[in-house]
């Protein structure tokens, strides 16, 4: 079901145009019927033609009631401006134009409305008017219809108008989004929420969560035009009879989508341009956000001159905003109580340090001109990210890049990262000369980066070589020093002198580093940090070891080791931990006979 909202002027006939064409009076409230103007959002439907129902959402045109305005416009598919032929064209007919123009509304009607109270002449000026303002603005070529709500003339001409408007709408596909535009409690069902659902459909076993709070909820009905539902499809006005939920958690501009959908921000790149009207945008003002049917209050830091074709800001909002890339926003100075830009997000996440994001934002602009490959060029200015971020940035999945584990990498990115890589190995072995490489544990923390990533950077440079839970540059090769090898063969000589009743580690004087790589060159075996043995010593004691009776206790390990008692506990031990005996109290059992 279509969406079209009514823009304009307050008194300019809106409400009364709409009931003249569905029937409905779309006036709610009854303050709103005593003044005779639109406070809130009024809701009407009808059938334009046959299979054609459409939904109309009908502003206030008051500028005191301009968040309202703004509120409502989100998720319009035809957008309907009224001007009423014997007022003209008016301040709050401007702004309406202008937020209509920032949000890139390509397409409406423009009502010439009243005309039975002025004459041929005030009719074609009021036309010739319309004409010179929307010039330069989305607005430019859409029909102007004249009409009268009162006498019926041209109804039937907005009719065809808005049916020819609506035959050129097409929906993209995408995850169920909907802005709360009202929430209130009905006696008997409970909690209910109205809004303009956009991207895909909505059904009663369809999971939401509230953003940006991420509340869980059940849809325990659907309603569109007042008929009770099991779907409703992109496009619909519709109202959700919500379960689990109060309608006190959720307000207008709570938006309703699947759960992990958005990445909340209150600090995101958007490019924005002014309106016409207004002189400048600065660092300084009293600024509100405007998305979907939500409001925030926010700080705008000006990156790049905001002008009538655009420029690119940093904003800052009090609480977190659900974004994507490519959504529109207004922004309106409270101060002057005025609309003074629009635009799009940029990047919900962008990098901490402007010199670090400010040079990327054209291939982000570009991707919103141009091809829309907002996940793909998200991914080109991060250079890496995980897929589920790009999806919640963007709504998209990448269709570039390198995939490892689960994130995705630009080849540009990569390449860094395997020269860096190759930067901390040789760093590795400068500092360690004596050790085989660098652990990937190491390097995955140095570099920030997930250990599949160091193994994907390891096994695809023909540099490195990856030694399991190691990386060394293909060339190296552990040297001893001549210093390192007497000292080596002095301890040597000790250990075979001393029998199985070995000296400890320090009195083999030997430096720490090279202590470890005669270990790991499988010279040495090391009991404790204390106790180490030649291979041929370790044969010894498994040979004396078939030996002895079962249940034997330390003493008489001992005795047969012909050793102190310092070492025979903690080698009794090492065989327990390694499988050649088995303690039961205080004796024990070969368990591994040669």
């Amino acid at each position: 079901m279509p969406i079209i909202a009514t823009a304009g002027h307050v008194d300019h006939g809106k409400s009364t145009l709409v009931n003249a064409l569905t029937g409905r009076d779309p006036d709610r409230w009854a303050e709103e019927k005593e003044r005779g103007l639109t406070i809130d959002l009024g809701f009407a439907w009808t059938t334009l033609a046959e299979s054609v129902d459409v939904a109309f959402v009908d502003v206030p045109g008051h500028e005191r009631f301009i968040k309202n305005m703004l509120a409502g416009i989100g998720g319009l598919d035809v957008a309907l401006l009224v001007v009423a032929a014997d007022g003209g064209w008016m301040p709050q007919t401007e702004e309406h134009t202008a937020v209509l123009d920032l949000l890139q509304i390509e397409t409406g009607v423009i009502a010439l409305s009243r005309i039975d109270l002025v004459d041929d002449d005030l009719r074609e000026l009021a036309e010739l008017e319309i004409a010179e303002r929307i010039a330069g603005t989305t607005l430019d070529g859409w029909p102007v219809v004249a009409v009268s709500a009162v006498t019926g003339d041209g109804i039937n001409d907005i009719r065809k108008a808005l049916l020819t408007a609506l035959g050129s709408v097409k929906h993209t596909n995408s995850e169920p989004h909907l802005w709360v535009d009202r929430s209130f409690t009905v006696d008997g069902a409970g909690t209910v929420v109205t809004g303009t659902l956009t991207g895909g459909p909505l059904g009663l076993d369809s999971k939401l969560v509230t953003w940006p709070s991420g509340d869980a909820m059940r849809i325990r009905g659907l309603q569109t035009m007042e008929r009770s539902v099991a779907e409703v499809t992109a496009g619909s006005r519709v109202a959700l009879n919500l379960g689990g939920i109060g309608a006190e958690s959720i307000e207008r501009g709570t938006l309703l989508a699947p759960p992990d959908s958005f990445r909340p921000t209150a600090r995101f790149l958007a490019q924005i341009r002014r309106v016409r009207s207004v002189e400048g945008v600065s660092d300084r003002g009293a600024y509100h956000i405007h998305v979907g049917s939500g409001s925030w209050p926010a700080t705008l830091r000006i990156l790049e001159d905001v002008n009538e074709q655009g420029g690119i800001a940093l904003i800052t909002t009090d609480k977190p905003v659900p974004l994507h890339v490519g959504d529109r926003l207004i922004v309106r100075d409270a101060g002057r109580q005025q609309v003074v830009a629009g635009g799009q997000v940029l990047d919900p996440h962008p990098a901490q340090k402007s010199r670090q994001f400010l040079p990327t934002a054209p291939l982000l602009q570009r991707a919103l001109a141009d091809d829309g490959q907002f996940a793909d060029t998200l991914l080109a200015v991060r250079g890496s990210a995980t897929i589920d971020e790009l999806r919640r940035d963007t709504g998209q999945l990448p269709t570039t890049g390198t995939t490892i584990a689960d994130s995705v990498f630009t080849e540009a990115h990569l390449g860094q990262l395997s020269q860096m890589l190759i930067e901390q190995v040789n760093s590795y072995h400068s500092r360690y000369p004596l050790r085989p490489g660098a652990p990937k544990a190491t390097l995955a923390e140095l570099l920030d980066i997930d250990l599949a990533v160091v193994e994907h950077l390891a096994t695809s440079n023909n540099e490195l070589q990856d030694d399991g839970p190691t990386v060394r540059k293909t060339e190296f090769e552990i040297t001893h020093s001549p210093e390192d090898e007497a000292a080596w063969k002095r301890a040597r000589a000790m250990l075979v002198a001393s029998g199985l009743g070995v000296p400890r580690v320090p009195e083999l004087g030997l430096n720490e580093e090279f202590l470890h790589a005669v270990i790991r060159a499988g010279k040495l075996q090391r009991i404790t940090s204390d106790l180490v043995y030649l291979p041929e010593q370790m044969d010894e004691i498994a040979s004396r070891l078939q030996n002895m009776d079962d249940g034997f206790g330390v003493a008489q390990f001992r005795d047969a080791m012909d050793i102190s008692r310092r070492q025979a506990v903690p080698l009794l031990e090492w065989l327990d931990a390694h499988g050649w005996t088995l303690r039961r109290g205080d004796s024990r059992t070969v368990k591994r006979r040669l």
